[in-house]
């Protein structure tokens, strides 16, 4: 155990360990705060996500580079989007499920992300190996999610949660213990999303 969380970093640069348990804090924070409908979800993740996509970059990880590239710019949306209020101060974006439309939207961006991510691999001469595939199909997931998520959909931590079950064994694979235990921390706090917002639904029931 001590060799899967500690062996990889050994030989890695100091300022790169500081660097990942920075981001392992920061999102961490970000997904709890992200359950409890707490704006602070958006300046916890941006700080976590632009770590991790320099991180990426210097590992050559283009697919992960580019989700988390994309989830910085949607933290920036997400918070003015969260912040928006009515006349009468009351939050314009509320909690609520996905309707007919929003759901092609998804799939569309779904697709969009692979063919976008496939694109970047082949642009920058990488090799494509299996693991860079599975990186494509959890960037689409991730891309999708931190759509709804902006938008405050319960869809999104059905997202979450598949793309975290699918990132975690990912990570392992490739010797990242605590990128590892940092997304099976994300799907805990998914479910728990998950449920925390679907309650808040049934209280509230929106229409979209």
């Amino acid at each position: 155990m001590f060799d899967f969380f500690i062996g990889p970093y050994e030989d890695r640069e100091l300022s790169l360990v500081i660097l990942e348990a920075t981001a392992f804090f920061f999102g961490i924070a970000s997904v709890v705060y992200a359950k409890m409908e707490d704006i602070m979800v958006y300046p916890t993740g941006l700080v976590a996500t632009a770590i991790t996509t320099y991180i990426f970059f210097v590992d050559r990880l283009l697919g992960d580079m580019m989700m988390n590239f994309y989830f910085s710019i949607m933290s920036i949306y997400g918070w003015w989007n969260w912040a928006r209020r009515k006349q009468d101060r009351e939050f314009i974006v509320k909690i609520s499920r996905t309707n007919t439309k929003e759901k092609w939207i998804g799939v569309a961006l779904f697709s969009i992300t692979l063919l976008v991510t496939f694109g970047v691999y082949k642009a920058f001469g990488a090799e494509i190996k299996t693991t860079n595939y599975v990186d494509i199909v959890t960037s689409g997931i991730f891309f999708t999610a931190m759509w709804y998520m902006a938008n405050k959909k319960l869809e999104s931590w059905t997202l979450w949660i598949l793309g975290d079950l699918i990132t975690v064994p990912l990570y392992a694979y490739r010797g990242w213990g605590m990128f590892s235990l940092q997304y099976l921390i994300f799907t805990v706090l998914a479910i728990q999303g998950y449920v925390a917002w679907k309650k808040d639904l049934g209280r509230s029931p929106q229409t979209s």
